[in-house]
């Protein structure tokens, strides 16, 4: 199981936008479900992508997409402009409720997050940074969880606190786009498999 975790300093969480860009930079978040989960004809059945929003008027904000169980999307901007509105429309009933196949929203935080994944002790934790060790020189464990920022970045405080339960990974000293390291993460884990 693969699992990517979006720190998202400046996404909105409420469905009060026009467009995923004006409401935090959620496009950000948009390429990077895409990155995660789809390949060109199917989906990744073996990963859960989480984004924790931040932004105005009432963060945290934890979606989970969960690939084993998500169906009726497509890729384009459109379709998860309108899940992604629906499902910060929606008023919490339970903890996590799912609001469409595969999708959960609850006021889980990056901490709590995190610190469930480090205490379930069955996956190894890798916190993406320019100066971290290098990708190419890791032996991923079978259940990997990758942790990334936006545009804007991982405040330091949540950088260190992810820290205490992972290693600092890197894909070298080139900052890229968060959905382009998740496309390269995904290719080196492929690779891996075939092997």
């Amino acid at each position: 199981m693969r699992e990517f975790i979006l720190f998202s300093r400046i996404g909105q969480t409420d469905s009060n936008f026009g467009s995923l860009h004006d409401a935090g930079r959620l496009d950000i978040m948009h390429e990077c479900i895409v990155s995660s989960l789809f390949l060109s004809h199917s989906l990744r059945r073996d990963v859960v992508f989480h984004a924790i929003l931040n932004g105005p008027p009432n963060p945290p904000v934890h979606i989970k997409i969960d690939g084993q169980t998500l169906y009726d999307v497509r890729t384009n901007m459109e379709t998860w402009q309108g899940i992604i509105k629906k499902t910060l429309a929606s008023k919490l009933q339970t903890p996590s409720q799912q609001l469409h196949p595969g999708i959960n929203k609850d006021k889980s935080s990056f901490e709590a997050l995190l610190k469930s994944k480090a205490e379930a002790g069955n996956c190894k934790i890798y916190v993406l940074e320019e100066r971290g060790r290098e990708l190419s020189e890791i032996e991923f464990e079978e259940n990997s969880v990758f942790v990334l920022g936006d545009h804007v970045g991982m405040p330091r405080k949540a950088e260190l606190f992810a820290l205490r339960f992972g290693e600092k990974v890197s894909l070298g000293k080139t900052p890229y786009l968060a959905a382009s390291c998740i496309t390269v993460i995904n290719y080196m884990l492929d690779q891996k498999v075939k092997v």
